[in-house]
C-alpha cells in the first residue's frame, strides 16, 4: 500500500481521509492524535512539527492538512482535480483562505462549544471575524452550486473541510443562504460520512 495517512477522524486528518474516499485510494491510516503518538521519535521523523495529519505517498512525505488534499488531487486526479489553470489558482485562493480567514474563529466557536469557559471576548472577536468570511463566500457562491462552477471539486473539499467545524459548534448559518446549501450539499456527500466514520 503506497499512501499512509496519520492521524484520526476527529481532527484536522478528516479532511485528507474525506479526499482518500472521494478518490478511491487505497491508503492505510495510522491513528496517531496529538495527544497520543505525534510526539514519539518515529513520528516526528514524519513530522518534526509533531502534528497530525501527514501522509507517505510512496516516500512522498507531507503535513498540513489542505496541502496535502491539493497534492493528492493532482497527483489522483479525478473529478475534484481543476480542469485549468485559472481554476487551479482558485483552488489555491480558496485553501488558503480557509486557513486564513476562517479556520481561526471556527475552532474558537468550537472550542467554545466543547468548553464554555472560553472567554466571551475571544468568543465575539471569533463571530466577528467569522462573519465578515462568510459573506465573502456566501457572494461567491450566488448562483453557483459549487465554488469552482457546477461541480464539487478539491477547492470545495478543502473549504468545506474547515467549515465543517461550524456544524458541530452549532453555528447559526442562516444569514449566508448560500453557504449553507453549498455546505450542505458538501457534507452530504457519502464520502465525507465514510471518512467521518473511520470507514
Amino acid at each position: 500500500m503506497a499512501l499512509t495517512i496519520y492521524g484520526i477522524p476527529q481532527s484536522r486528518a478528516l479532511r485528507v481521509l474525506w479526499l482518500a474516499k472521494e478518490l478511491g485510494i487505497d491508503y492505510k491510516n495510522v491513528p496517531i492524535t496529538n495527544t497520543g503518538g505525534s510526539r514519539e521519535p518515529d513520528f516526528l521523523k514524519i513530522n518534526p512539527n509533531g502534528h497530525i495529519p501527514a501522509i507517505d505517498d510512496d516516500g512522498v512525505v507531507l503535513c498540513e492538512s489542505l496541502a496535502i488534499n491539493l497534492y493528492l488531487a493532482k497527483k489522483y486526479g479525478g473529478d475534484l482535480q481543476p480542469k485549468n489553470i485559472g481554476d487551479e489558482g482558485r483552488a489555491l485562493q480558496w485553501s488558503f483562505w480557509a486557513v486564513t480567514e476562517a479556520e481561526g474563529p471556527a475552532l474558537t466557536l468550537l472550542m467554545k462549544r466543547m468548553n464554555p469557559g472560553t472567554p466571551d471576548s475571544e468568543v465575539a472577536a471569533a463571530n466577528t471575524k467569522l462573519g465578515a468570511a462568510l459573506k465573502v463566500l456566501d457572494g461567491a457562491l450566488a448562483g453557483k452550486d459549487y465554488l469552482l462552477g457546477s461541480n464539487f471539486s478539491i477547492a470545495d473539499l478543502n473549504v468545506a473541510g474547515v467549515l465543517s467545524w461550524l456544524q458541530m459548534a452549532k453555528f447559526d448559518l442562516a444569514p449566508y443562504p448560500n453557504v449553507a446549501d453549498w455546505l450542505g450539499r458538501c457534507l452530504g456527500r457519502p464520502a465525507f460520512a465514510a471518512a467521518r466514520g473511520g470507514k
